[in-house]
């Protein structure tokens, strides 16, 4: 039997140094994602495209992005953290270059919807669950929930400058700052970033003292042998037995399909639409990213000392009241937007930190990383498909009303369907599945 060494003992646990790493990744790669949507309307003028044809570039990027999830889980296991990440960067940039030269439709669902969405989804909110579930034993829940909070945060703060530089440089500007944002984290991730506490000697935040030595044997929990993607399919087939599986997963649709697919990818357009300019709009979208870095954190530690399904209760109410409230937001007094973009940005995805808290009680710690890469699939189905729509209703009806509507609805139909998720009558393990 192996060992790894001692390191120097030092005041900060490595673990909070590998949170740091993940998070400056994961806003890196939030850039990315929030790219397309301030290049809708100068692409769509540029190629004398549609919104709906667009929009189906971006919804293969986001629905890859989420399928991409599960594998990536078990990418991490197998791969490891550290060599994943430098491929999902590396793959954002490359793809995300390349588009400045594109001029058909099949290159940018190659580019835009392949390959960035491939990159994208290795470095999504399933990382922020890999990293908080390996390194911690305590203090999950607040990790997880400023690790997603980077996600959402760093996607809408990126906005107001991706659409400064797309009114004064072209769409083609905003493609160049990301590339930029992935190349500059690459050497982060490469010298600071760290598979398993025993890479260090230590053992996980919270789970005791690390004096001597840590033996290998402990990290063979972590990095599984075998397929990856045999792996994450096999897991598939035994979660979709548990009912709770597919309360989580469709609560995650909804969630997809009211935020980024939804907001993230059409508010912009739509406030267009009502006379608000690009770049205003941008930053009520980075306003909003600044209240989901606090809304998501504090979720994060509420869900470490209270019922999550309560609490995902009052998250997905509460989405649907305020996209109910939407339409007249837009057309009304700046003011209402204003308390809109507030509200909606404490709640944008403070819905993670208790959907990952219930997953691993309900399927277990050793495979809750790929069953909620699932679960985020879901997610990413559901804005795949809510991008696409609201494109769609947009070109046929001439306002997104209708889409603000169902989405508040199917919010206020996830409030109620997370109720039973984790109950004792329908709790069981995956290995009993």
């Amino acid at each position: 039997m192996t060992t790894a060494s001692p390191s120097v003992r030092s005041p900060i646990h490595y673990a909070w140094i590998v949170v740091a790493v993940t998070f400056l990744t994961l806003l890196a790669a939030a850039g990315g994602r929030a790219a397309p949507g301030v290049m809708i309307l100068p692409v769509c003028n540029e190629f004398q495209w549609s919104r709906a044809t667009v929009s189906s570039i971006i919804a293969i990027n986001i629905f890859l992005y989420g399928l991409i999830g599960p594998f990536a889980a078990a990418l991490y296991q197998s791969l490891g953290l550290r060599r994943t990440m430098l491929l999902a960067m590396t793959l954002m940039g490359a793809g995300y270059g390349l588009s400045t030269l594109a001029t058909q439709y099949w290159q940018f669902v190659v580019l835009w919807g392949f390959v960035v969405g491939a990159g994208s989804g290795m470095a999504a909110t399933v990382l922020g669950a890999a990293v908080a579930t390996r390194w911690f034993t305590q203090r999950r829940g607040l990790v997880t929930g400023l690790l997603t909070a980077s996600t959402a945060t760093g996607q809408l703060v990126f906005l107001p400058s991706l659409a400064r530089v797309v009114t004064t440089q072209g769409w083609r500007g905003a493609p160049w700052v990301v590339c930029a944002g992935t190349v500059a984290v690459l050497p982060v991730i490469w010298f600071f970033m760290r598979d398993d506490p025993v890479d260090v000697g230590l053992r996980p935040y919270g789970e005791g003292e690390a004096g001597g030595q840590v033996t290998v044997d402990r990290r063979q929990g972590t990095m599984a042998l075998g397929n990856p993607a045999k792996q994450a399919i096999d897991t598939l087939l035994a979660a979709v037995r548990v009912r709770d599986f597919w309360l989580l997963a469709g609560s995650f649709f909804v969630c997809g399909a009211s935020t980024n697919g939804l907001i993230g990818t059409h508010l912009v357009s739509a406030a267009f639409d009502c006379g608000i300019p690009e770049v205003r709009s941008a930053s009520l979208l980075a306003m909003m990213g600044l209240f989901d870095l606090v809304g998501t954190t504090m979720s994060g530690w509420l869900s470490d000392r209270f019922n999550c399904r309560y609490l995902l209760f009052g998250y997905y109410g509460l989405r649907g009241v305020s996209l109910l409230f939407l339409p007249a937001a837009l057309v009304g007094p700046s003011a209402g937007l204003m308390i809109f973009a507030v509200f909606y940005g404490l709640d944008w995805i403070a819905t993670v930190p208790p959907t990952v808290r219930l997953t691993g009680e309900v399927f277990g710690r050793e495979r809750a990383s790929i069953v909620f890469g699932w679960v985020v699939a879901a997610h990413q189905l559901g804005a795949a498909c809510s991008a696409f729509g609201a494109g769609w209703l947009r070109t046929s009806t001439g306002a997104y009303t209708a889409a603000f509507t169902a989405a508040g609805l199917l919010c206020l139909a996830a409030a109620v369907g997370v109720l039973p998720v984790g109950r004792a009558a329908s709790k069981r393990k995956l290995a009993a599945a």
